[in-house]
C-alpha cells in the first residue's frame, strides 16, 4: 500500500508540474516561435475555449512609441504558452492620409465579441500622425474572425452632441478655457469651473486611455480618460458595438485618472486606474459601484507591500476574469519609453478582502 501511495503521489506531483503552469511577472516572455511577445497596453478576449491577447506592437528606440506596425494578437489555452497570430490591424502606409497611417499613435486596443451580429469589435485610443496627444480620438475596427483581419471603420470623439446623465447646470454655460494649453496631468482650476465638458459638447468628448467592458446582459461600455484627462467617462456602446448611444456618465472630476480596467464580481462593478504621471509609474486607485452608472466609491490603492506605491513599477491595462471561476488576474505594463519594445508585462492574482480587492507582488505564481 505504501508503494502504491508513493506512486500516486508522484503521479499527482508530475501532473501538477506539467499542468499548473507558472507566471513570472517582469521577465521576458516568448511565444511559440521563441520571439519576445509584443502586445503592450493590451487586453484579453476569451472565445471558444481560447484566450486571445491583443496589444500594441512596439519597435526599438523612442520612435517605437508611435505605431509603426499595428495591433498584434497571440492566442493560448492556458495563459502561459502563446501562439503568434500576427498583426491583425496593420497601420496604413505612409502618405495614405488614413487616421491610422504609420507614425500615428495607437494605444490600449481591446476586442469584444458581439453575439447578436457575430462579429469582433476592436476599440483603441488613437492620435493621428503628427498631432501629439491633441486628437484624443477613439478608433474602431471590426472583423468576422477573432484573429482578423480587422477593418478600420472610423475615428471619433464619443458622444458628440450629448450630455452625460449627471450633467450639471454649470456645463450649459460658456467655455472658460480661453485657449489654455494643458499638460494632461493638471489643470489651473477644476474641470467644472473651466467647463471642459461644455467646450467639447459639439465636437465630441476627448477620449484617451481606455478599456471595454461587456456586462452580463450583453451591453458594452467604453471607459476612457476625458476632459484633458481630468475626468473619467463611462459610455454605452450601440447594440453592434460600433458606435456610442449618447448615454454616459462622468466620474471623479478633477481626479486625473487614466489606464482604466473594469471587472464585475458578485453583482458589483470594480475599477482600477492610475494617476496621470506620463510614463512614470504611480500608486493605483480603485473604486466600486452597485451600478455601472454610479454612484462610485473610491477604495484607495489596491496594491499591498513593497513597491505598491508604484503599482509594482507598472500601470494597469486590464483585469481578466478566468472563465467559470471566481479568479481574476491583474494585467499591467512596465513601460520603457526609451526602448518600448522591451516593456515588460506584470500579471498578478487579484485577491478579495471585505469587499475590496488587493494585489500583492509574487515573483512566480501558478494559475
Amino acid at each position: 500500500m505504501d508503494l502504491l501511495q508513493k506512486l500516486l503521489t508522484g503521479i499527482l506531483m508530475f501532473v501538477c508540474l506539467v499542468g499548473c503552469r507558472t507566471i513570472s511577472p517582469g521577465t521576458v516572455w516568448t511565444d511559440d516561435n521563441g520571439n519576445v511577445i509584443n502586445a503592450h497596453g493590451g487586453g484579453i478576449l476569451f472565445h471558444d475555449g481560447e484566450y486571445y491577447w491583443f496589444g500594441e506592437h512596439k519597435t526599438e528606440g523612442p520612435s517605437g512609441n508611435l505605431a509603426q506596425v499595428g495591433v498584434h494578437c497571440y492566442s493560448s489555452r492556458n495563459l502561459t504558452d502563446w501562439q503568434d497570430r500576427g498583426i491583425v490591424l496593420p497601420v496604413a502606409p505612409e502618405g495614405s492620409g488614413s487616421p491610422i497611417e504609420k507614425g500615428c499613435i495607437i494605444e490600449r486596443p481591446k476586442v469584444i465579441f458581439n453575439e447578436k451580429y457575430g462579429h469582433f469589435v476592436m476599440w483603441f485610443h488613437l492620435e493621428p500622425k503628427g498631432r501629439g496627444y491633441s486628437g484624443a480620438l477613439s478608433g474602431v475596427a471590426v472583423a468576422d474572425s477573432v484573429t482578423g483581419p480587422y477593418r478600420f471603420v472610423e475615428a471619433v470623439r464619443p458622444d458628440k452632441g450629448y450630455w452625460p446623465v449627471n450633467v450639471q447646470e454649470c456645463h450649459y454655460g460658456p467655455d472658460r478655457t480661453d485657449g489654455m494649453a494643458f499638460d494632461g496631468g493638471s489643470l489651473p482650476a477644476h474641470p467644472d469651473s473651466l467647463n471642459i465638458l461644455g467646450r467639447d459638447f459639439s465636437s465630441g468628448q476627448m477620449a484617451r486611455d481606455m478599456t471595454l467592458f461587456v456586462d452580463d446582459d450583453g451591453t458594452a461600455w467604453h471607459i476612457y480618460s476625458s476632459e484633458e484627462n481630468s475626468t473619467l467617462h463611462i459610455s454605452e456602446l450601440s447594440d453592434d458595438y460600433l458606435s456610442h448611444t449618447g448615454r454616459y456618465v462622468r466620474l471623479f472630476p478633477g481626479r486625473f485618472m487614466e489606464a482604466p480596467a473594469m471587472f464585475k464580481r458578485d453583482g458589483k462593478y470594480y475599477l482600477m486606474m492610475s494617476g496621470c504621471t506620463g510614463w512614470a509609474p504611480n500608486a493605483a486607485r480603485s473604486a466600486v459601484a452597485e451600478s455601472i452608472l454610479g454612484p462610485w466609491q473610491e477604495l484607495g490603492n489596491p496594491c499591498v507591500g513593497a513597491d505598491s506605491n508604484t503599482t509594482f513599477r507598472s500601470q494597469s491595462t486590464y483585469i481578466l476574469k478566468l472563465p467559470g471561476k471566481d479568479r481574476y488576474v491583474y494585467m499591467g505594463d512596465r513601460w520603457n519609453p526609451e526602448n518600448p519594445v522591451d516593456g515588460r508585462y506584470i500579471w498578478l492574482p487579484v485577491e478579495f478582502e471585505d469587499g475590496v480587492f488587493r494585489i500583492r507582488w509574487q515573483d512566480r505564481w501558478r494559475l
